[in-house]
């Protein structure tokens, strides 16, 4: 931990059972562009949120899919500059919000494809106007109501990209649990991962600060019980709340330190494997902990032998070569990501990382 410290983060939270219908004291006036999927629509959630705002004007762009593309979002820009958008409202899971995210940005940039020129063209981009953004999570993993950045995948290149800075952060995150309860098995499961990889990867960072540890803690802590249960009794609103709960607390960690090594060797497996964002940075969590164990005294073992017990439960390991075979898995380990690497704070090899956590796997 470094020996001087700030902690900055803007983003007001609405939360509780059935907060979702105060969202009309929220947005009162302009042409916001509600973003979310297919699947929210067919379950009447983009409707629900139309019947919210009956006083609103609102376009509706329901295009959204797992893991958002850069060509994709440059079109959406392109679609949506001449509607003269006033503010964003994201109503979904990780892909979702980081669209939303990057939309806010881009739509007032003044480059004609501001993702391709800026990330895969390298010509720079400051991202410093933005429309605001209310972030109203469906999943409870990815934390991305309260963080800083938001990923661009591009699939022409295998590469994941970050757009960051303090103008991606949403203005209002409204955390309602009831959205929750219809969130299917693996898509509960996986994004409890998440939620699980992001309190391990702020405890294990360099960038820790005392507020980042105490929410990873209590994060860790909630997901280790309310996860299982959750998985178990998909209608228990009292496990889906403590489950969004625990993915806020990470969220709010990872926004002041970001991610580590077990993310850089996720990306790889999602871009070129189709791995389930969560899923794939679970893999290595086993292997992470018991070198972190092994090189640092780390305080609260009680609550890391109760996550590592969930993770051997979940046999999330075996679960990533239903994505990958073995071989694969092995020909990501030189695709380093050194923005994540470096924030790690014990020594850690990526290639041994993932020789023995296939190793261990195999158990």
């Amino acid at each position: 931990m470094n020996p001087t410290w700030s902690h900055h983060n803007p983003v007001r939270i609405l939360a509780g059972r059935g907060c979702l219908e105060m969202l009309e004291q929220e947005v009162t006036d302009g042409h916001w562009l509600l973003v979310t999927t297919a699947g929210a629509t067919r379950r009447c959630l983009t409707e629900k949120i139309l019947n919210l705002l009956p006083q609103i004007k609102i376009s509706v762009c329901d295009g959204i899919t797992p893991n958002p593309e850069l060509d994709h979002l440059d079109q959406l820009t392109a679609g949506y500059r001449s509607q003269q958008i006033d503010g964003l409202i994201a109503l979904g899971g990780g892909s979702v919000m980081d669209a939303a995210k990057v939309l806010s940005v881009t739509l007032p940039s003044e480059l004609e494809k501001p993702l391709a020129t800026s990330l895969r063209e390298g010509k720079g981009q400051a991202w410093n106007i933005n429309l605001p953004v209310i972030a109203i999570p469906t999943t409870s993993g990815t934390g991305a109501e309260v963080t800083p950045f938001a990923t661009v995948w591009d699939q022409s290149e295998h590469k994941k990209h970050s757009v960051t800075g303090d103008c991606v952060y949403p203005i209002l995150a409204v955390m309602d649990p009831e959205l929750t309860l219809t969130l299917p098995h693996d898509e509960t499961l996986y994004t409890g991962l998440d939620a699980i990889s992001h309190a391990l990867e702020s405890l294990w960072n360099k960038n820790k600060t005392p507020v980042s540890e105490a929410w990873a803690w209590q994060a860790l802590e909630l997901a280790n019980k309310a996860l299982p249960i959750a998985l178990k009794e998909p209608a228990n609103l009292d496990a889906r709340e403590k489950m969004q709960q625990a993915s806020l607390l990470a969220g709010l960690a990872i926004s002041q330190t970001r991610t580590a090594i077990a993310h850089s060797i996720s990306y790889p497996l999602t871009s070129h494997y189709g791995v389930p964002h969560g899923l794939a940075c679970s893999f290595t969590l086993l292997t992470l902990i018991r070198m972190w164990q092994k090189e640092k005294t780390v305080d609260q073992n009680k609550t890391l032998e109760q996550t590592k017990k969930l993770l051997k439960r979940i046999e999330a390991k075996k679960l990533i070569f239903g994505f990958a075979s073995k071989k694969e898995v092995m020909m990501v380990a030189n695709s380093e990501n050194k923005d994540r690497t470096v924030n790690t704070s014990f020594a850690a090899d990526q290639i041994k990382v993932i020789e023995k956590s296939i190793k261990w796997s195999q158990h």
